[in-house]
């Protein structure tokens, strides 16, 4: 019996797997399956095709790699969806990622159908191709672009439950770890049990009784959303300090400061301002204060004046006459003392020198006369 389902290289297929061989070949990049229903009918492959005889549906690979068991051999596997269907099935091709037709090859008849049909399911299509060096093929495929089958899923789910590759859990990495009891281990690879944690728990829950916070100690402390409690034993959150911020900050507008209001004012180092909006700085105080001190005091009645004589005479309340000592001896008018008021008092001190005595005509040893202005 003659073979009825076979898979043929295209003309343009054997031409790039030869020349993928030579020194410094372009590998073949198969990325693509194609499925055609043949036109009605049973399609015999040729090597002259470049494309179905009526394609139907076409997908990125799957699956593509070598045989187990026959090093030349190259597998491409097409999953269609159960979704996908409404058609027969009799022609297959396998494309490059150049969109050229690398092999083509009939299959047994088969229909696919959709789900609206009832009766989806998803269907598996493999392609086999006989290389003489598998070398001339990429084995790899957009793996963003491969759907699962079921069967594949429970089957690596099945195996990744029965091995123990997995990775060891890390302080960055999650994965497996060992269960430890113990209380008192600095280990950074093992998980902690409840029970563990129950024991640390109990011994610190024995040896730390927690006390309320004061205002001369520290402490647990309840907090409090009170805007209006005199509290000393709660703590505010920040919503409160928010509310009593927002209420201080809408009620209060600065304005300046005037001699009937407080407010706030401009500071000011003038000595010589009649100013009434500015505030002095203690610079201009100290300034007036240290003239003032320089100045003489009323109640002392001219007793802080340094030189009594001179400010006698600044202010013409003694005059005096310059004279001329012709004669050895004798009297001489030497002042004329005006009483600037009926009750006023004037003193003159005589002072002798150079062989010259000072007194009055009535008493020679008189030095000093006082005058005493009377009421009329």
């Amino acid at each position: 019996m003659s073979t009825k389902f076979k898979t043929v290289i295209t003309t343009a297929g054997a031409a790039k797997l030869a020349a993928a061989t030579m020194p410094g070949g372009k590998k073949i990049n198969l990325n693509v399956m194609a499925v055609g229903d043949g036109g009605g009918k049973l399609p015999e492959p040729d090597a002259g095709q470049t494309q179905l005889v009526n394609e139907v549906w076409r997908h990125t690979l799957n699956k593509i790699s070598q045989d187990n068991r026959y090093s030349n051999y190259i597998v491409a596997e097409l999953v269609i969806p159960p979704e996908v269907g409404g058609f027969w099935m009799r022609e297959l091709g396998l494309y490059d990622d150049e969109g050229t037709l690398i092999a083509v090859a009939n299959m047994a008849e088969s229909y696919k159908p959709e789900l609206a049909e009832g009766s989806g399911r998803a269907q598996t299509c493999r392609m086999v191709i006989i290389v003489s060096s598998v070398e001339s093929v990429a084995l790899s495929i957009d793996s963003t672009m491969v759907m699962a089958t079921q069967d594949y899923v429970d089957d690596r789910l099945a195996e990744h439950e029965q091995s123990r590759r997995h990775p060891d859990a890390t302080l960055k990495e999650k994965g497996f770890t060992q269960l430890s009891n113990a209380t008192d281990s600095e280990s950074e690879t093992l998980a902690a049990t409840p029970k563990a944690v129950k024991a640390a728990y109990d011994l610190a829950d024995a040896k730390y009784t927690a006390q309320d916070a004061t205002t001369t100690r520290k402490g647990i402390v309840q907090l409090s959303n009170a805007t209006d409690s005199v509290s000393e034993t709660l703590a505010a959150t920040p919503k409160a300090v928010k509310v009593a911020y927002d209420l201080a900050n809408a009620k209060y507008t600065a304005q300046e400061a005037t001699t009937a209001r407080k407010g706030i004012i401009q500071l000011s180092n003038a000595t010589d301002s009649t100013s009434e909006t500015l505030a002095a700085t203690p610079k201009a105080v100290k300034t007036a204060m240290d003239n003032a001190n320089g100045r003489l005091a009323k109640n002392s009645n001219g007793g802080d004046i340094p030189d009594k004589k001179q400010f006698a005479r600044t202010i013409g309340a003694v005059t005096s006459t310059n004279i001329t000592f012709n004669d050895a001896s004798g009297w001489y008018k030497i002042a004329t003392v005006v009483m600037p008021q009926a009750t006023s008092t004037a003193v003159i001190k005589l002072y002798g020198g150079a062989g010259f005595n000072a007194g009055s005509p009535e008493q020679a040893a008189i030095s000093e006369l006082v005058l005493r202005a009377g009421n009329g």
